[in-house]
This record gives structure tokens, sequence and C-alpha cells, in this order.
């Protein structure tokens, strides 16, 4: 069934409104108009949308679900004029971005908002998530780029890679930890802390496994696991729990109360860039935006 978008629309300004005749005012119309338009709207569906009370239409449960779409359809209209008017006055383009939670921290948002300063008529979308979660945003045209690690995009996944910076994993302790400071620091002496470990489905803690194994490290003994990049800074600040984070992408939070270890391995390499799909160019607003990442 085929419904007219307008219609709906004055459906959710009814709703909004409180009345047909205040709804009539703010849409520019005449109240019989206004209801000829619902009456029209009533008889595609075959049933009715409002219920008397009195004097006054009550919108029922169906009404008040159309009004829904009808609020999403005005939504969307506004949204496109914006983007038209931004257009029409040569407002600079879109910037649609992806990135884990620890790169979409002050690494990113620092580049971010300069950019915002320089293109203050620029529209940016920053979207977060798991490896999966942006891989699959980025298959669905949902964002234009990711800023993360080389491994989310795979030799098969139609994805192409340019580099940024070595981001490279290293163990996270607090400064007053015993191990802090303390040089040619041996596997076995990681072996003997207790770990905070990052979820199964990051690929940090793939890497970490992947490094701490490589290192010669043969249990670790986990004490909490999290997704949350902010409960891993606060907790190892605060315990003698160790952990691994990147190095260049956690430098701003590390402040005086964290430190990396003296201890890397070459499974800790970790090169951070741009990952778009295969065949995909870059816009001008990308590539500006690139600039303020390099500086």
């Amino acid at each position: 069934m085929k419904l007219d978008p307008k219609h709906l629309s004055q459906l959710s300004v009814i709703v909004e409104a409180g009345s047909f005749q205040a709804a009539a005012d703010r849409l520019g119309l005449t109240q019989p108009a206004l209801s000829r338009n619902m009456r029209t709207l009533e008889q595609r569906l075959g049933t009715p949308l409002f219920s008397r009370e009195g004097r006054r239409s009550i919108p029922n449960k169906l009404g008040l679900r159309l009004a829904r779409n009808g609020l999403a359809i005005r939504v969307a209209e506004e949204q496109a004029s914006v983007v038209a008017d931004q257009s029409a006055k040569g407002a600079t383009g879109e910037l649609r971005i992806g990135a884990p939670p620890i790169v979409a921290g002050r690494f990113l948002t620092d580049a971010l908002s300069r950019f915002i300063v320089a293109n203050p008529n620029c529209s940016i979308e920053l979207r977060t998530g798991l490896v999966h979660e942006l891989r699959s945003m980025l298959e669905r045209g949902q964002i234009d780029l990711v800023l993360g690690p080389r491994s989310l995009a795979g030799p098969a996944d139609g994805l192409e890679f340019q580099h940024l910076i070595d981001d490279r994993v290293g163990v996270l302790c607090r400064v007053a930890h015993v191990l802090a400071g303390r040089q040619n620091i041996l596997p076995s002496d990681l072996e003997a802390q207790t770990w905070l470990a990052h979820s199964r489905g990051s690929l940090l803690r793939q890497q970490t496994e992947t490094a701490l194994i490589a290192s010669g490290i043969k249990t670790v003994h986990i004490a909490v696991e999290t997704d949350s990049i902010r409960s891993v800074l606060e907790i190892v600040a605060s315990t003698d729990l160790i952990t691994t984070m990147p190095r260049a992408t956690t430098a701003p939070y590390l402040e005086d109360e964290l430190v990396f270890l003296d201890f890397d391995h070459p499974q800790f390499y970790r090169p951070l860039g741009i990952i778009r799909r295969a065949g995909m160019a870059f816009t001008g607003t990308a590539e500006s935006f690139f600039s303020f990442l390099k500086g």
C-alpha cells in the first residue's frame, strides 16, 4: 500500500500540535484543507486514525504509530534542506568517519577539533565500534572511511589501507608499580603480574595474546576483562594490574599516573592509518582532514 508521505508528515504535526487548527496554522494550511487530507489518508488505509472526544479529534494507536513515520519524513526533509542550503552557499562537504574507541579518543578528536574550526560548514559524523562493527559500517556505506589498525583491513575484504603512524602496543601500568622504571624487563616479570585484559572480540586482545606468547610468556593471570577503554585507564592507574595499550593513541592519557614499561617485541607492531573501500576516491574534504591528522 502506497501512502502519500506529505499526509504522514502532516499527521505528525497534528499529533505534536494537539489540534487540527494549531497544526493547520503551523503548516500554513486552512483547517478544512488539512481535515480533507486526513480523510484521504484514512480512506487509503480503510480505517480511522482519530477518535472523537467531544469536539476534539484524538489520534488512536494507528494514528500515533503513523505519526512517528511522518516525523521521520519531516526530519529527513529538514536534513536534506540543510545539505542543499550548505551546497548553495558553497559550504564544504561531508566527512563520515569510523574508529575504534581508543583511536576515537584524544588522538582523533584533537585533530577533528582543529578541522572543525577551519571548516565550520562541514558536516561531520563520527562512529565508534569494534572491528566487525566498523567493517560492516564501511561495507554498507554508512561511513566513508575508518581510522584504525591495518589488521582491520584483511586482503580479501576489498579494503585499502593508507599508513599514518606506528601505534605499536606497549605494556602499561601505574607510575608507582614495582616494574615502572625498571630496565631489561623479562617475560618472567610479566608472567608474575596480574592483568587487566581487553574484550575477546577486540584486535588489541588478539594482538596482545600473540605477542606475549611469542615473547615466551606461557600463562597470564587475568583479574579483570572489559571493553571500556576508560575503565582500563582508571583501573590500571589505581591498582597494580597491568595491561596493554597502543602507545601513540594512549599517550595523551598518561599524564603523571600511567607509564609504559621498557618491554617490546616485533609482534607489538601496529600500523595505524586510513581504511576505505577499494577503488573509492578520497574527497577534497577527506584529503583536507588527513593533513590535520598528519600535522
